[in-house]
């Protein structure tokens, strides 16, 4: 906090902005008197020291060549000069131990005019970076009595980095479909679910007496023995679709229960899946309604859905009716969520997981390994909790269920285990950011929550996409206070091969047509086949030489493959030349090969 009490000199008077301006949206600016009409120079997330306080301090990193980088004279001139653009009276305070110079503002300026200093800065080629210096502050623990036990949301191993988003975004505004079961009555999730649809049209799926109608009631979809294929045994009801809904919106804050991840959005529960399943048919017309799509003799959806979750699937690759579906959806502006499938095996052979146009995601254990059923493959993009409950069943994803074996009963909680359980958490990171950022479309969330993504912590046989989602970095991404939203990507596909215990090998890529240095959160997607990975050390390779440690060599990881996805810090470094990554296999027995890597910028 600023401990001076004397007032600055204002030299200009600017107009006030809205601190609800988000990234990439155009936002009229409300003026004072005469004063003209103006858009704000950056984003709010920029120019706030903490949602809606603007910031009293900034950070600049200015390039290794430049004067100001070295010499604390020449940043305080700097300082001085920038504030008499900007009609603000500057001071440099002092040097960061990262070399970045620490610029105080003055007092009592509003958002605006400190995004008229923001903008003097990043105008300055000399300038790598320009951010607010923030106010850190305890991250608040939800109140809900089994919050605790949500490890999936907060746990530093495997959890997907919660909390940190909800200083930022919680949804609101937006509306996510539930394509599955249904929903039945939950005291934890009734005041975040808004009108859904019936749209199972056999009867004897349905269960509950008839075919389409406007009640998402699930009835429950228990079986006798041999009810659906012979030799199946009997199964009590799922209650599937409200466990998925819990996990994206149950009611946070209120004293009970579980937290839900998109807490502030809603929820359209669309029944599609009954008795034995569900229909491709009955899918497609709810994807197409749910995203604002007209289905015959079906009402208009008065409740149209930013993003959809599928926690179902099939065997077999996607279709083209199924596809072109989610392509309209997608069209429309909706991002599609699905489960990647539980079988263990390559998901290009099932569906929709296989589907283009989607978020196809895989579970990942408490540990942060791909989760024994897990499918995986090419096909996957993204990993997230799915959990496991065949030992311990606290490993699992506890939400919001039914005590009903049949019909429904009494509301209660329990753990379930499946890629139906990671799609959800996806499903609930999109709708923050597309609360955070309205105008972000379906291939622009994608992309930023692939980029903003972690290594697994463990281990993934077969792929699992661009890693584990965090959804405070992908948050902070979209929001303009942080991060990467997924820029241009650089890509070598020339194999090379990885002698054993041999001389370390280089693969390289030519970056260009960039300005300035690198992003603090420069994306290093790795594929590599070895048959003992623990044997191998991986190393980035700046233009000028400068080196970044990516993988250790160790004796205790001995899987397969390196496929993963590491974020780097390397705004000192220019961004265009020829980066390279290294990588030396360490010990004997064992070879493979760089198959492919990027740079993501």
């Amino acid at each position: 906090m600023r401990t001076s009490t004397s007032l600055r000199r204002k030299l200009i008077s600017v107009a006030a902005v809205s601190a609800a301006l988000f990234t990439a949206a155009t936002t009229s600016v409300a003026v004072a008197q005469d004063s003209p009409t103006q858009e704000a120079a950056v984003p709010a997330a920029q120019t706030e020291a903490a949602p809606g306080t603007p910031a009293e301090r900034l950070i600049v990193g200015y390039k290794s060549g430049a004067a100001e980088a070295k010499s604390n004279k020449a940043a305080e001139a700097d300082a001085a000069a920038k504030g008499k653009e900007a009609g603000e009276d500057l001071d440099f305070n002092r040097r960061l131990g990262s070399g970045a110079a620490l610029v105080d503002l003055g007092g009592n300026l509003s958002r605006t005019d400190v995004s008229d200093v923001v903008a003097e800065y990043r105008a300055d080629p000399q300038v790598a970076y320009v951010v607010p210096d923030r106010l850190n502050k305890p991250l608040a623990t939800p109140n809900d009595t089994e919050y605790s036990k949500q490890w999936d949301l907060f746990e530093t191993t495997a959890g997907m980095n919660v909390p940190g988003a909800w200083d930022i975004a919680t949804g609101s505004g937006v509306t996510v479909a539930v394509i599955d079961t249904g929903y039945v009555t939950h005291s934890d999730l009734g005041a975040n679910i808004v009108a859904g649809y019936d749209f199972i049209s056999d009867a004897t799926v349905g269960n509950d007496g008839n075919g389409r109608d406007s009640n998402p009631a699930d009835p429950g979809d228990w079986t006798a023995a041999n009810e659906c294929a012979s030799g199946d045994p009997a199964y009590g009801s799922s209650w599937h679709g409200t466990h998925v809904a819990g996990t994206i919106a149950a009611v946070t804050n209120n004293g009970k229960g579980v937290a839900g991840i998109a807490y502030g959005a809603k929820v359209s529960p669309l029944r599609v899946l009954g008795k034995c399943g569900g229909y491709d048919s009955d899918i497609i017309d709810a994807i197409t309604w749910a995203s604002g799509g007209t289905v015959s003799g079906v009402p208009a959806n008065a409740n149209v859905a930013k993003v959809i979750n599928m926690s179902l699937g099939g065997g077999g690759a996607c279709s083209t009716a199924t596809q072109s579906a989610i392509n309209a959806a997608v069209n429309r502006g909706t991002t599609v969520v699905v489960a990647a499938g539980n079988s263990n095996a390559n998901a290009s052979g099932y569906s929709p997981a296989s589907c283009a146009n989607v978020i196809s995601v895989a579970a990942a254990d408490r540990q942060g390994n791909r989760s024994y059923y897990s499918n995986y493959g090419t096909v996957v993009d993204i990993a997230a909790p799915g959990g496991e409950t065949n030992s311990v069943a606290a490993n699992g994803i506890l939400s919001t269920l039914n005590s009903g074996a049949q019909g429904p009963s009494t509301e209660n909680y329990d753990y379930y285990q499946g890629t139906s359980m990671a799609a959800p958490h996806v499903a609930g990171l999109a709708a923050l950011m597309k609360s955070a950022n309205p105008a972000l479309t379906p291939a622009q969330i994608e992309s930023a929550i692939k980029t903003n993504s972690r290594a697994l912590p463990g281990t993934c046989s077969g792929g699992c996409g661009a890693g584990l989602a965090d959804a405070a970095k992908t948050v902070q991404a979209v929001s303009g206070s942080g991060g990467s939203t997924g820029g241009t990507t650089f890509t070598s596909t020339s194999a090379v091969s990885i002698p054993d215990n041999g001389s370390a090998i280089e693969s390289p890529i030519t970056v260009s047509g960039r300005s300035g240095n690198a992003p603090s959160a420069l994306q290093v997607g790795v594929d590599i086949t070895h048959t003992y990975r623990g044997d191998l050390v991986v190393d980035l390779v700046a233009p000028d030489g400068s080196t970044y440690r990516l993988k250790s060599a160790s004796s205790s990881d001995s899987a397969d493959n390196v496929i993963a996805t590491y974020t780097v810090n390397a705004a000192g470094e220019t961004a265009n030349g020829t980066w390279k990554l290294r990588v030396q296999d360490t010990a004997a027995q064992d070879t493979g090969r760089v198959n492919s890597w990027k740079l993501t910028f």
